[in-house]
């Protein structure tokens, strides 16, 4: 049997002189469909291995809530304080902590210099928020030689706790394996707790939160001052009561 070709159609001639056109679509359709190997769908077996994490968006703490759950560990590995950049050794009242009207500030060396900045603000008014009648808190999420560096180049005066855990965090609403960080800032790998700053009373209620969404510089020291000196004045009027 012979053949002959076309441009567009294939031509074939049999032995009866019969001539047959076969489009060369229909051809390469036929090579294409038995290009890969047929199966079934049914064939397929889920992987149910992989773990399911529901999305759960964070819903940080704000001022009237209670945080009735909020508390510290006497683990002397967790503490660290700074005077004037030098670190001191002591011990640290719990009770006289959380006697006053406390400020805590969530801070991790993942923010670069955004979370360093916070760092100096709280350090310019740690004086005022103490001659106000309040303790300043930082909680920090790992213990590393960077912040003692930090400090003493910078003179800071702060103590901290290393929560590396994120315990305190999670309480707070600003932490969650479910909502990365990275979910809300690009340029940061690391899921840590948010650039956030709270006061609380002596009776563990919210009265001031903040957390800077676009680092628009929206942290006021006087705010913080101010209410501090509004919930010891209270606190101080009903002891007296």
């Amino acid at each position: 049997m012979g053949y002959a070709v076309v441009e567009r159609d294939i031509l074939i001639t049999n032995p009866q002189q019969k001539i047959i056109y076969i489009p060369i679509i229909s051809l390469q359709m036929l090579i294409t469909n038995n290009k890969y190997p047929f199966f079934d769908l049914s064939e397929i077996v889920p992987d149910n291995d992989i773990p399911f994490k529901p999305y759960q968006s964070l819903k940080p703490v704000k001022a009237g809530n209670y945080i009735p759950d909020l508390k510290f560990l006497n683990d002397y590995s967790r503490w660290q304080s700074f005077f004037n950049g030098a670190q001191t050794h002591g011990p640290i009242s719990l009770r006289q902590l959380l006697n006053k009207p406390l400020v805590i500030a969530f801070y991790s060396r993942h923010w670069g210099q955004q979370g360093f900045e916070l760092l100096k603000k709280l350090n310019n008014i740690q004086q005022e928020i103490k001659a106000n009648g309040g303790n300043l808190l930082i909680i920090s999420d790992e213990r590393n030689d960077e912040l003692g560096k930090k400090a003493w180049e910078n003179s800071l005066t702060l103590n901290f706790y290393h929560d590396e855990e994120k315990n305190i965090a999670q309480i707070f609403r600003i932490y969650s394996d479910n909502d990365p960080v990275w979910n809300r800032f690009s340029g940061i790998d690391v899921n840590v707790p948010l650039l956030a700053t709270y006061i609380i009373d002596n009776n563990k209620q919210v009265i001031y939160n903040h957390i800077d969404q676009d680092f628009l510089g929206t942290f006021s020291g006087e705010e913080i001052i101010s209410s501090v000196y509004e919930s010891s004045l209270i606190a101080n009027s009903r002891r007296s009561a």
